[in-house]
């Protein structure tokens, strides 16, 4: 394959990653306007506090996203080859567990991890709390062991719903044609992890209990 042709692939991917990150952004940011327009017309002191309110949680809501997609698919961390293990507990529980939604189980020991696991770790955290559509118990663990970093997260819920594309996205079958902004981040999380000989693992279709591993060797 040429190197265009990899420019182009890899300008179409961003796009799509795009996509995404306006499509989440835009619910809460929409929030923001609507207060904001509301505030202008509004002289009632009780509708003036609950604009207010709206406002400082659709603030929140931003700027949580903004954190999670910045550690996700951004270069956070500055230009280290490591990522404080805190920063990713706190992008997970702002973007999920600050709605009483979803209950976080953190059970990652070190303080450190690589650059290329906490995207793996965030990004699998991100499709699991996604497919908890009526909250549940997330769990995400991750341990280093000589030679290579394992990652398990795991969700609970009273309805789980995977979306089949991001299975297949994840399993490595997706059809030609089938990537878009819903499949990207879990195509990354494959191709990130395959591209240094590590693998993906997920659970069976049906089960009661949604499981990905992902094990992603030390760089040589």
């Amino acid at each position: 394959m040429s190197d265009t042709s990899n420019a182009i692939e890899s300008i179409e991917f961003a796009s799509l990653l795009c996509s995404r990150l306006c499509h989440d952004l835009l619910s809460p940011v929409g929030a923001l306007n609507n207060g904001l327009e509301l505030m202008a017309d509004e002289t009632d002191p009780d509708m003036r506090q609950r604009c207010l309110d709206l406002l400082g949680d659709s603030a929140r809501t931003s700027a949580n996203k903004l954190k999670f997609f910045r550690l996700a698919f951004g270069s956070a961390g500055g230009f280290g080859d490591a990522v404080p293990t805190h920063e990713a507990r706190v992008a997970i529980e702002g973007m999920f567990a600050q709605s009483g939604r979803v209950k976080l189980g953190w059970l990652v020991a070190d303080d450190m991890l690589g650059k290329l696991p906490v995207k793996v770790l965030l990004n699998l955290a991100l499709i699991a709390g996604d497919a908890l559509v009526r909250g549940g118990q997330l769990d995400v663990g991750a341990e280093k062991r000589p030679g290579v970093t394992e990652i398990v997260v795991r969700a609970e819920g009273p309805k789980l719903v995977l979306d089949p594309e991001l299975r297949a996205a994840l399993a490595g079958t997706l059809p030609p044609g089938g990537l878009g902004s819903r499949t990207a981040a879990a195509w990354m999380v494959r191709s990130l992890v395959t591209g240094v000989g590590g693998e993906v693992a997920l659970s069976s279709p049906g089960e009661p209990v949604l499981l990905f591993g992902a094990a992603i060797p030390d760089p040589s």
